[in-house]
């Protein structure tokens, strides 16, 4: 839930700038904000789990089948059967998953991914991904280490 909160608050938060953006505490997150929509994934070390959640004023309608089409150089689709959207809030779907090599590849070489929940599409723009995207799968996965190792610096 805090998830959903933390992606609603970026979503309702004033656009000062539509570019993709990568933070390695204290998970592994790429972020960007687009008109609307907002798109978070993460990748957390310890459990192994990536995770795409979107989030959009509007919320999601009921459907058993998410799709996300990337168009452009290296277009794809991929569907899941396996996505959630909150029953208490609606506005943000999430997909998790051991792998998310198609996902990655889907953002850091096309123009624009368009998820489809059945009739709904909302289009995300791609421009300025790639670098985001290669430091996330950069990432170090042992950044929960690193950042209480600084905390602990800092504190002394």
């Amino acid at each position: 839930m805090r998830t959903v909160a933390f992606a609603f608050a970026l979503l309702t938060a004033p656009l000062s700038a539509a570019a993709w953006e990568f933070s390695p505490v204290p998970i592994c997150t790429l972020f960007h904000q687009d008109a609307d929509v907002a798109v978070m994934v993460t990748y957390d070390p310890a459990t192994g789990e990536y995770a795409i959640q979107l989030s959009r004023e509007g919320g999601w309608p009921d459907a058993a089948v998410f799709s996300m089409r990337f168009e452009g150089q290296r277009g794809l689709t991929i569907s899941t059967t396996r996505h959630v959207i909150e029953v208490e809030d609606t506005r943000t779907l999430t997909v998790r998953d051991r792998g998310f090599g198609n996902v990655l590849n889907g953002l850091n070489f096309n123009q624009r991914a368009v998820a489809v929940l059945g009739d709904l599409e909302v289009p995300v723009s791609l421009d300025g991904a790639a670098p985001a995207v290669e430091e996330f799968r950069a990432c170090p996965t042992d950044q929960f280490v690193r950042s209480a190792w600084t905390a602990a610096i800092q504190a002394s």
